[in-house]
């Protein structure tokens, strides 16, 4: 595992840094561009176009985008037809965010990270939703999928996937983030990126049934409080919920971003937990077991507890707690030279709404309140930027949120006063501490404790 974490500290994520938005080597151009920025962008980026031209013509388009020739000038020539993409579009040859493995010996166990310096806003692109699976990724005929509530129930039920979309449903932005996100970090720094260190994160926009629904179609008997969620993959995943989370907003969902939930995202049907750990959003969901006790599986046992100082675990830490990071810049980075930058990045809590985010360039000694970018919504991701001047001297960038009930994202220092750091990977779930960047006086940034 220790060579692992060594293989994808020193991966590639394809971050072209150079081109981030908002990376003004000077104060003066930064001036010309707040003036002049639609058309100085427009410019660089035909420049850099032209340059790049003969060396992109005999690469292989990323993945999600077809290879097209790049006219000298695209005003002299037609373009391509009216649905020449045979009807599903495709994303620009030029942008090369992916999804980066883990390098797990088994690749059917295993997770990948999301390309968060990549991204705009809060929501995920669907193929860039992080993944963890635990035995692959099932193919599911939606026509022969169905989903059974049973258990303390007045009349146990098969829905089919037509049953599911009769009944009223509900759209609704939320994150998903793995609770292991991150788990390399306790006890030293090793990813090199955002994405190697937080890339277990992603926000999208959900459609499905909420199960308060498919509870008043079949009853639930005095005593119930408890709800195994058990999905189709080969892993036959299986989780205990509380039923008063499952009433409240657990939605079994079979649409993400406007479109069929992706099949390495649950295919055809997948519950939704809002703010709890990744793992309990069962994918491929085929059944729901109402029972009045948990169900103390493997997944809730042996894996997903919080190891604590004193050598005893938590069990059912379901809530993801408050947190934030810096996204730009962020490790792997460099910037081209002092002057004026825009801090951007993400804060979310799975205990609802984030309050305010801060932000600090000094490691911590001074904090400043960062802009929110939209209206803070429960369990969904939120995007702050701050303005900042570069002198070219070393710094120490840090973010921390704190969310509506009050609770302010800690320190490392705190979170292993509590947890301690016994094993390789210490706690290794629930890592919620603030995250440091450093940049160097030559503008390189990286991940350091602080």
């Amino acid at each position: 595992m220790a060579s692992s974490d060594d293989r994808v500290a020193g991966s590639d994520t394809g971050e072209d840094c150079p081109c981030r938005d908002g990376m003004f080597d000077t104060l003066e151009a930064n001036r010309r561009r707040f003036i002049f920025g639609a058309g100085s962008a427009l410019g660089a980026a035909s420049a850099l176009a032209l340059a790049t031209l003969p060396a992109r013509a005999a690469e292989k388009a990323p993945p999600g985008a077809v290879w097209y020739d790049v006219p000298e000038d695209p005003t002299k020539v037609p373009g391509r037809p009216v649905a020449g993409d045979g009807g599903y579009g495709t994303r620009s040859q030029f942008e090369t965010a992916v999804r980066i493995r883990f390098p797990t010996p088994n690749a059917n166990t295993s997770w990948s990270l999301t390309p968060l310096a990549s991204l705009y806003g809060n929501i995920t692109p669907s193929g860039l939703h992080f993944e963890r699976h635990h035995n692959g990724i099932p193919t599911i005929d939606p026509s022969r999928h169905s989903l059974v509530v049973h258990g303390m129930v007045g009349t146990p039920k098969r829905f089919s996937m037509d049953d599911i979309k009769r009944l009223p449903s509900v759209t609704r932005r939320h994150f998903i983030e793995c609770s292991g996100n991150g788990l390399t970090e306790w006890k030293s720094p090793k990813g090199k990126t955002v994405q190697q260190t937080h890339g277990l994160l992603s926000t999208s926009e959900w459609t499905g049934v909420l199960f308060s629904t498919l509870a008043r179609e079949v009853g639930l008997k005095d005593g119930a409080k408890w709800v195994l969620g058990e999905g189709s993959d080969a892993a036959v995943m299986t989780r205990s919920i509380p039923l008063e989370k499952m009433l409240n907003d657990a939605m079994i969902v079979y649409g993400q971003n406007g479109e069929a939930v992706r099949p390495e995202q649950g295919y055809p049907l997948r519950l939704l937990l809002p703010g709890y750990e990744g793992n309990t959003n069962i994918k491929w969901l085929r059944r729901l077991q109402v029972s009045d006790k948990p169900f103390m599986t493997r997944e809730e046992t042996s894996k997903y507890t919080d190891l604590m100082a004193d050598g005893k675990a938590r069990i059912f830490t379901l809530d993801m707690d408050a947190k934030s990071v810096i996204t730009f810049p962020s490790g792997d980075m460099k910037l081209p030279g002092p002057g004026i930058y825009t801090i951007s990045g993400l804060a979310w809590s799975g205990r609802g709404r984030i309050l305010s985010v801060d932000v600090s360039t000094d490691g911590g000694h001074l904090w400043y309140p960062a802009r929110i970018e939209s209206t803070p919504e429960p369990m969904c991701t939120v995007r702050f930027t701050f303005p900042w001047i570069w002198d070219g001297k070393p710094a120490i960038l840090q973010s921390r949120c704190t969310d509506e009930t009050g609770y302010i994202q800690p320190t490392l220092a705190q979170l292993l006063a509590i947890r301690g750091d016994h094993g390789p990977y210490a706690s290794v779930y629930h890592l919620n501490s603030i995250q440091s960047w450093a940049v160097a006086s030559d503008g390189g940034v990286s991940n350091v404790h602080a």
